[in-house]
């Protein structure tokens, strides 16, 4: 049976020929390699977050306080990291979570098209961003078999909320991801300083461009007249949605609706009341409030809170090792966020899907040298982290 840690003999025995990975294995040396071949703007907006970027800074710091707990005299030399999800059963905990810019980050500005097929390469699901280089139908496409999801920035026009779910669903996504947090941006000094807003220039609009229902709100195409279309765009963006409107989501779409941004146990039960089909427990990468707690911290409250809604989780995740204690700590699944951003950056989809597969690798191992041989005996561990502050 082939274990996805199997990728570390591969690359010992290719070293035996003197072969060396094209990339980074480590977080470290993939955000060096990146902050190279990135321009500044451009790196600004993917690196930054939001004041003095401190919630940032410790969505991935507060990882270092949960400690696992190993067990031994375990058989495991079969792993087993595979979840059900949607009703869909998907070999690994971890997707690509929704991020804006990936069309920007390669060379071709077609990095959404790449991202998608890192998903086909790895199985890793892609969760597509409203913001895209590319049209969310040749997204999905790209990712072939691998089921995908779409990412909601809830417009403003109740008609192109309705058109974006429809092509969604027709293009083949399997869930919809709605955004909560992101109805206005937050205060990001490192764009501020610079004056660059992606958007405001035109980038990751092409969902918005090629929908029949936004092009209907314009007086001439966005080809024609692009500027007219991104005023446009700051006109729509950007709904403030509230409890109510998850009937109305319900009365749009049968896929499966997904509350991304939830971080309090207390809202985590009002989704789970309100019939949602999972809880996405996320502070947006800490790129939209500056307000100190980390979003690995917050976990376990959404979790109990969510009852048996399933939880998904980002902010921070930075290794394999962090999947297995965001799952020990009750996620379901778990959204790899910069780290394949940084792989797009360097390398496309080949550099991306390396990324994934050297998360999962170090999941993988981790799982069998603590002695846990499936998801479940990850879960049932997770009694015994420690705070090791």
């Amino acid at each position: 049976m082939a274990h996805y840690g199997d990728m570390q003999n591969a690359i010992y025995n290719a070293g035996l020929r003197g072969v060396l990975p094209d990339y980074p294995v480590d977080f470290a040396t993939l955000e060096a390699r990146a902050q190279k071949a990135l321009s500044p703007s451009l790196l600004n907006y993917v690196q930054g977050g939001c004041g003095d970027e401190y919630t940032q800074d410790r969505n991935a710091e507060a990882f270092r306080h949960w400690g696992m707990v190993p067990r031994m005299l375990v058989d495991c030399s079969e792993r087993d990291l595979s979840i059900d999800l949607f009703g869909l059963k998907l070999p690994s905990p971890i997707f690509m979570a929704p991020i804006g810019l990936n069309g920007e980050v390669t060379q071709d500005r077609r990095g959404d098209l790449a991202a998608a097929r890192a998903s086909a390469a790895t199985g890793v699901p892609f969760c597509a961003s409203t913001l895209s280089n590319s049209p969310m139908e040749e997204v999905c496409a790209a990712a072939g078999d691998v089921p995908g999801f779409f990412q909601l920035y809830t417009p403003k026009s109740e008609d192109l909320t309705a058109s974006l779910l429809t092509r969604a669903k027709d293009a083949g996504y399997r869930a919809i991801v709605v955004t909560l947090d992101t109805w206005v941006t937050g205060w990001r000094p490192r764009d501020l300083n610079s004056a660059s807003f992606p958007q405001l220039r035109g980038k990751v609009l092409e969902n918005y461009f090629s929908d029949p229902v936004f092009r209907s709100l314009l007086d001439r195409p966005p080809e024609d007249d692009p500027a007219a279309a991104i005023a446009m765009w700051t006109k729509v963006f950007g709904k403030v949605l509230t409890w109510d409107d998850i009937a109305w989501f319900r009365g749009l779409t049968d896929l499966p609706i997904v509350l991304k941004g939830i971080c309090h146990g207390e809202d985590a039960r009002k989704a789970a009341d309100h019939g949602v089909d999972a809880i996405y427990c996320s502070n947006h990468g800490g790129r939209q409030a500056n307000g100190g707690i980390a979003a690995i911290d917050m976990l376990p409250d959404v979790v109990e809170g969510a009852g048996d809604t399933p939880v998904l989780f980002d902010s921070g995740i930075r290794s394999g090792t962090d999947v297995v204690k965001a799952i020990a700590l009750g996620a379901t699944a778990v959204g790899i966020g910069r780290p394949y951003t940084y792989g797009l950056a360097i390398g496309g989809d080949a550099g991306a899907a390396h990324v994934l597969n050297s998360i999962l690798a170090e999941a993988d191992l981790l799982m069998a040298v603590n002695g846990y041989p499936d998801l479940a005996a990850v879960r049932s561990a997770g009694a015994s982290l420690s705070l090791a502050r």
